[in-house]
């Protein structure tokens, strides 16, 4: 019979959350960099760069991959021989390894979880509860799976109920092109299929943690009925054209995971959850020797890739006008440098909740003419500025748009993935433009931030209104003061180009 002692389980979960925090699996690394070296699509490759880069910045720093570190996901398989050597429930010590994971001191992770999700939304400090799910199973040893999922990804997750005879390919061949890329392509897709909706989804979240092995199954053909399914849907999806950070590509997976259960006659559940390129996930087994060891990935592990500015066009964002952004193209590289705001989503409703009383905007809260990053960054460690500092999904910001842009002059705003045709639109009745900052490239975005201070609703946390000053920060125009938008676009021009699916236009 083996003893878990409360301590090493606590210390088991802390840890591996710090480790995902920071790196990437290798199989992913792997799979991204064999997914650049043949991506055809100047804008997809150099999104591909940017998160291969980050992602070595992060193994070397010991600082998160993104800034969104995730809501904490934990399934367990507790052999029935073991016994615990515990005060505290099994929940409450994940809880509290979630705890000392998220506030450690050398590395701070961003603590996302609000507590009344319906109602005043307050955020718990300390990214806890986690969702924990247990299994009892023969045995003497404690099974642990980790994950810390992004909200931008959670928030594509897709479940429908078919009839038996219904396809699941084209479900999920309707279901993708409606995702945008909020959920930071190139990733994996978990499908769960069968069971109840529940068990679906929870099929579909754990499929996420598998290991990337479609090359290895494409070398050595299906075995399976469910083999087959996840070659044809890899084939299928990246045959959309979509690509990395949905800017047009050959690459928008670089794996399809699927479990399955069986189900009742009657129905034929099926999920689908996204994993992002910021993939955080790790295995651990407890035996009662004491905490879990993991190992990292090697330097050597991540390819050597340096990202070129050549073609990139220098932009000195203080004093810019309509007139001057005129020009910009879609699919342009800029580098930026000058002042600038941040505001996420509690920010802007408190915005536009100002706006419409008809009252000033806090002190040094001036947009005029200016540009907004929709982020919510880590906080500071040791000498840094800022913490890792990635976009998140822009059309959260959709409602607020028009107004922020008539009643503000603001210029532009910066953020990752697409618009939706409301803010399209208002970006066009006001001449300004979008930008987009690679999802999935924290770190990297973070080291052209020189100076960054809180301005307005510090109360808000990660969410409150920062001024950043910034150097060369990366960025694609996304949708130019035409209206113009890439991943409206590209998509399709990628589609075309792969040649197998029709393009069907509007």
């Amino acid at each position: 019979m083996t003893t878990i002692r409360q301590a090493d389980f606590i210390q088991s979960i802390a840890d591996a959350l710090q480790f995902i925090s920071y790196y990437h699996p290798k199989d992913f690394i792997d799979a991204l960099y064999v997914a650049y070296q043949k991506e055809e699509s100047p804008a997809a490759k150099d999104a591909m760069a940017q998160i291969l880069i980050n992602s070595r910045m992060c193994a070397e720093g010991r600082r998160p991959i993104c800034q969104d570190t995730g809501i904490v996901t934990v399934f367990l398989k507790i052999g029935m021989d073991v016994r615990w050597d515990a005060a505290l429930s099994v929940t409450e010590m994940v809880n509290e390894g979630v705890r000392q994971a998220y506030l450690h001191p050398d590395n701070v992770l961003r603590a996302s979880i609000l507590s009344d999700p319906a109602g005043k939304r307050i955020n718990t400090k300390d990214n806890t509860p986690a969702v924990v799910h247990m299994e009892l199973v023969p045995g003497d040893k404690v099974d642990v799976e980790v994950a810390a999922k992004g909200g931008g990804s959670e928030a594509k997750s897709k479940f429908v109920m078919l009839n038996p005879a219904d396809s699941i390919v084209d479900w999920v061949m309707k279901t993708v092109p409606t995702m945008g890329a909020g959920w930071c392509p190139p990733g994996i897709l978990g499908i769960g299929i069968g069971g109840t909706a529940e068990k679906a989804m929870l099929l579909a979240k754990q499929a996420c943690m598998g290991s990337i092995d479609i090359q290895e199954l494409i070398a050595r053909g299906p075995s399976n009925a469910i083999e087959e399914l996840r070659l044809e849907l890899y084939d299928k999806v990246n045959a959309l054209g979509i690509g990395a950070q949905g800017l047009g590509g050959l690459t928008t997976v670089l794996d399809v995971k699927i479990l399955d259960y069986p189900t009742h006659a009657a129905n034929k559940p099926v999920a689908m959850i996204p994993n992002c390129a910021a993939t955080r996930h790790a295995h651990f087994v407890l035996d009662g020797s004491g905490p879990a060891l993991l190992t990292p990935p090697k330097l050597s592990d991540w390819p050597a890739i340096t990202q070129s500015a050549s073609s990139a066009r220098r932009i000195n964002i203080d004093g810019l006008t309509k007139q001057d952004v005129a020009d910009w193209k879609p699919g342009e590289t800029l580098l930026l440098s000058g002042t600038l705001l941040t505001g996420r989503d509690a920010a802007h409703k408190r915005i536009v909740d100002l706006l419409n009383k008809g009252e000033p905007l806090p002190e040094g809260v001036d947009l005029t003419d200016k540009f907004i990053y929709y982020v919510g960054p880590v906080d500071a460690v040791r000498d840094e500025v800022v913490g890792p500092a990635g976009p998140t999904t822009a059309t959260r910001m959709d409602s607020f748009t028009d107004t922020v842009l008539e009643k503000t002059g603001l210029l532009g705003m910066i953020g990752k993935s697409e618009r939706g045709p409301k803010a399209i639109a208002a970006i066009a009745k006001h001449k300004a433009v979008y930008l987009i900052a690679v999802g999935g490239a924290a770190y990297l975005v973070s080291k052209a931030i020189k100076q960054a201070r809180v301005v307005a609703f510090p109360e808000l946390g990660m969410e409150a209104i920062h001024e950043f000053v910034v150097e060369d920060m990366p960025v694609t125009v996304a949708v130019d003061s035409r209206g113009e938008s890439i991943h409206n676009t590209a998509p399709k021009e990628w589609q075309s180009k792969i040649g197998k699916i029709p393009v069907v236009l509007a």
